[in-house]
């Protein structure tokens, strides 16, 4: 199967485009809850709206089976109004009785799941024809979305890309300070349709991971809002198409098939991000453990004249020229003299400030000083050259070294 054939099979191209149109609004919103740090909002109102839409099924089945296919729009009128309903909910218990958020939030998630999971009991008892679909509203069933279910995603995604461009100014306001009440609004009842519409696609259980997922990767990615609102809608789109063809091959419900490839993305990005992931911080950390190891034999060579030492850190300073191997003795070079009487310098006149200026006693300053040699930059070491008035010796009467050149 190739590539082009899930844009344009009649079977595929509806479930793979609508998956990354849902995806890619989900995750757009999601930026803007994970910076205000209001993620579990998402959470929230996506169980919330869950009793809604077994209510619209209820509803229908009450009605006749002729009305099946109208399922799709009563499901989007029942959530969205629990769904609201849950959102008001958390805001009355904030802002009438003074709960804090977290336990508003909770409060909130547990009373509206907990009610739909009664729901989906009678429905299984009393209209076993329908359990079918309550169960379709816990995972998602991307497999029979339609060219029409895709009208309604492609509207949701313009809408809310319209809005994120139109008011990306608002947004930077609303996100580093208070904002407008109005821009505020807008982004929940965009969050609203985005959970409501996506809970056929994805199921109400895990339509919340799409608005995390992505949120988590592009800010791995991106050092502004504007990269890491394209960055999120990338990681989305990708999440909604490799999910699909996840789901197609293997069989795996497509909900958790999107979050799963989504939270490969987060993990990857939190890892080998440039200069924040993982990856680099290990080897950042790596390399200033080796560079200490290294700065400490100069010392031991500075001071003893030449001592034995084999391996890896001894190998270093050879290649850099600092020492060289007389046999099984290791010897500073004319290089390697001045390098570690700078780092001698540096542990002496951190041990003169701390005593002079600190008032801490000589005998407690050494530990602080075998930590600072290794971080004091030339700025700071002429700093306190001048501040102890280009002292001789240091607390413990040790001559300090003269500046390097």
């Amino acid at each position: 199967m190739t590539l082009v054939e899930y844009f344009t099979d009649p079977i595929l191209r509806a479930p793979s485009i609508g998956c990354m149109l849902m995806c890619m609004t989900a995750s757009l919103l999601g930026v803007v809850l994970f910076l205000q740090k209001k993620l579990l909002l998402s959470e929230t109102v996506s169980h919330a709206a869950y009793p809604g839409a077994l209510v619209g099924l209820i509803a229908l089945a009450l009605m006749g089976p002729e009305f099946e296919p109208y399922a799709f729009a009563a499901v989007l009128v029942g959530a969205f109004v629990f769904a609201w309903a849950g959102l008001w909910t958390v805001r009355f218990l904030e802002h009438r009785f003074r709960i804090h958020a977290d336990a508003a939030l909770g409060f909130s998630l547990a009373l509206f799941f907990g009610f739909g999971v009664l729901l989906t009991s009678w429905v299984q008892a009393v209209f076993p024809l329908w359990s079918n679909q309550a169960e379709t509203l816990l995972f998602g069933q991307a497999a029979t979305l339609t060219d029409g279910h895709l009208w309604v995603y492609g509207i949701l995604t313009a809408i809310v890309l319209t809005f994120v461009c139109a008011c990306f100014r608002a947004l930077q306001t609303l996100l580093f300070d208070r904002g407008s009440r109005r821009i505020e609004q807008a982004v929940q009842i965009l969050l609203l349709l985005a959970i409501v519409v996506g809970i056929r696609s994805a199921g109400i259980i895990l339509v919340a991971g799409m608005l995390i997922a992505p949120a988590v990767a592009a800010r791995a990615l991106a050092r502004s809002l504007g990269p890491m609102f394209i960055w999120a809608a990338v990681f989305g789109a990708l999440s909604g198409f490799l999910g699909n063809v996840l789901t197609t091959h293997v069989r795996l419900p497509t909900g958790p098939a999107i979050v799963l490839v989504s939270t490969g993305f987060a993990l990857a990005a939190l890892l080998v991000s440039p200069g924040r992931g993982l990856a680099f911080r290990f080897v950042r950390k790596y390399r200033f453990h080796l560079r200490c190891r290294e700065e400490n034999l100069l010392k031991e060579l500075w001071k003893k004249g030449r001592m034995v030492r084999k391996g890896w850190v001894g190998f270093r300073l050879k290649q850099q020229g600092w020492v060289v191997r007389e046999g099984q003795w290791l010897r500073l070079t004319e290089d390697g003299k001045t390098k570690a009487a700078g780092i001698v310098r540096l542990h002496r006149l951190w041990e003169l400030y701390l005593t002079e200026q600190l008032g801490v006693e000589a005998v407690r300053v050494h530990r602080s000083a075998e930590e600072m040699e290794h971080i004091l930059t030339p700025e700071l070491e002429e700093r306190l050259t001048k501040v102890l008035a280009n002292p001789e010796k240091d607390p413990h009467a040790q001559p300090i070294p003269p500046r390097r050149p």
